[in-house]
């Protein structure tokens, strides 16, 4: 993990410094300094290890005034750093975006937690990522309060609908038997299911995981007394245009978890500055 995010700074660094700072020309001789993080909004916090990262690459002290994933006011001071005058004004913009984008993602999730925080239910982000993101993305959700779904291909087999138009509902226990003969043992496999009959179908077939997508919450409630007393070992997934309003009473109908693009992909930038001392 900490090889990947070292990766991920110098690819985000070399962006945006490019063959060298201009402004680096210009200074003489270079001399120390303290500068502060400082909160213009208030939110949960993300980002640590990177930032913790970016430092370490520079050689700039630092000293971390909050953890991943508390809360902080408008006007808290989040961060002390000390390097080079130089240094710093490499990484203002980068350490910035960083936090927050990543903040941004946490605060946003932490609201839908809010709101379902008296429900035993599972709140999960999605692969609506961007290129190149998801790792950050999906940890800045962890530090909301949410879990991962799936972070790729690789992990969980889920049979969508564009999967599901070449695969014929009467051959999905046979399909399902050969996808048990190649995936990994410990792989789950998960099915796309836009009405109730396909559902039962799904979990008739041996599917381990059912998601109920674009179902009216009467349909999965159908969904899930059927579950509950047939196949009790099958979890169940809503998902489909949840938002923040519509999320209780999709929580309410007995799913095991629901699945949030706009964790991620409605998220809002926090605003935060660096101040030097």
């Amino acid at each position: 993990m900490s090889e990947n995010i070292g990766h991920f700074i110098h690819e985000v660094l070399k962006e945006d410094l490019g063959r060298g700072d201009l402004f680096e020309r210009l200074v003489k001789k270079d001399f120390s300094v303290k500068a502060v993080i400082v909160a213009k909004d208030k939110g949960v916090f993300s980002g640590e290890i990177y930032a913790k990262e970016i430092c370490r690459i520079f050689d700039i002290k630092y000293k971390i005034l909050i953890k991943d994933a508390q809360i902080f006011k408008e006007g808290e001071v989040l961060f002390e750093l000390e390097g080079d005058y130089t240094k710093l004004l490499k990484i203002e913009r980068t350490l910035l975006n960083i936090l927050q984008h990543s903040c941004g993602i946490a605060t946003n999730t932490a609201t839908y937690v809010k709101e379902l925080e008296n429900i035993d239910i599972a709140i999960l982000d999605t692969r609506k990522t961007r290129p190149l993101l998801r790792n950050f993305e999906k940890y800045s959700v962890r530090n909301g309060g949410a879990k991962n779904h799936r972070m790729g291909l690789d992990d969980t087999l889920m049979l969508k609908d564009t999967h599901l138009k070449y695969i014929q509902e009467s051959d999905l226990k046979s399909f399902i038997k050969l996808a048990r003969k190649n995936i990994p043992w410990t792989a789950k496999i998960e099915i796309e299911c836009e009405d109730v009959l396909f559902a039962k179908t799904a979990m008739c077939s041996g599917a381990d995981i059912i998601m109920c997508d674009n179902m009216e919450v009467r349909d999965i409630k159908e969904v899930v007394a059927f579950r509950d007393e047939y196949y009790p070992n099958v979890l169940l997934e809503g998902s489909g245009r949840i938002t923040k309003e519509k999320a209780l009473i999709y929580a309410q109908s007995g799913v095991d978890a629901i699945s949030i693009g706009s964790l991620i992909h409605q998220a809002v930038w926090l605003d935060l500055s660096m101040k030097m001392l």
